[in-house]
């Protein structure tokens, strides 16, 4: 048996952790959230319909694995998470990403 095994450490000597919320009220678009830090993990949260989108160091800009509160999960490879160098982007996926829909955040770095 084979295993292949990664890791991969932030820069600092702690743990970055940063939380916080995301509403648009207007006409939602994919949005930039400033953390000072470049996440190794990204989870947001729509608080109202129970939907999520998780994103881990290793995956592809604008990708993500989805669970909507029906039950499904899906990978995206478009409008999914992106990291950045002092934070990141959340893409325009209707599901996650909606119009007067609160959104919870957490990143990890």
């Amino acid at each position: 048996m084979a295993i292949t095994s990664t890791q991969v450490k932030n820069s600092a000597s702690v743990v970055q952790v940063a939380v916080g919320r995301y509403l648009d009220t207007g006409t939602v678009a994919a949005f930039n959230i400033t953390t000072g830090f470049k996440p190794l993990y990204v989870k947001v949260m729509n608080n109202t319909s129970g939907d999520d989108l998780e994103w881990a160091h290793g995956m592809a800009a604008a990708a993500g694995h989805k669970r909507v509160a029906a039950g499904t999960a899906s990978e995206l490879t478009t409008l999914g998470i992106t990291q950045l160098s002092y934070g990141f982007t959340v893409g325009l996926d209707l599901d996650i990403n909606v119009t007067s829909e609160q959104l919870t955040w957490i990143a990890i770095g």
